[in-house]
């Protein structure tokens, strides 16, 4: 499976508004158009998994994740901070890109882990940054995806 078929124009927002890291995955969980109880949840859930160790992976790039019973097959979003936001981060730097990946407690096609490596490998290549920096709309950002063969 590529990762530009498991992100939809809708779940990719390039000027996130929030100014801290608890607004940021609110924000990002809005992308996924759940209901506002399982907003809530999933919100909840996200911040236990940050509490045990920060999903910020470096060079500008956080990837938070979880599995939760609010969604029934595997979701993602991406979200763009210009200035970027105090997140944890393990380099101690802002974050500026955000990889959301949420997926249901069991899968039957079991692509959480594949998917979460997919998309630490995909933000880890050095000219990545740069170039979702310089994104002007969500189509591009699936270009960019589909151009690294994801």
């Amino acid at each position: 499976m590529k990762l530009r078929d498991l992100f939809r124009p809708e779940t990719v927002k390039l000027e996130l508004e929030s100014e801290d890291k608890d607004d940021i995955l609110k924000e990002l969980v809005e992308l996924l158009e759940l209901d506002e109880k399982s907003e809530a949840i999933l919100f909840k859930t996200l911040k236990r998994r940050e509490n045990l160790g920060s999903t910020g992976i470096g060079k500008g790039i956080a990837i938070p994740h979880c599995r939760s019973l609010v969604v029934n097959e595997l979701r993602l979003a991406y979200g763009r901070k210009s200035d970027g936001v105090a997140f944890d981060a393990i380099d101690e730097k802002e974050v500026r890109h955000f990889f959301l990946i949420v997926a249901p407690p069991l899968e039957v096609s079991n692509q959480y882990l594949p998917v979460l490596g997919k998309v630490a490998q995909f933000a880890k290549d050095p000219e990545v940054p740069g170039k979702l920096t310089e994104l002007e709309d969500p189509a591009a950002f699936l270009d960019l995806l589909e151009a690294h063969g994801g």
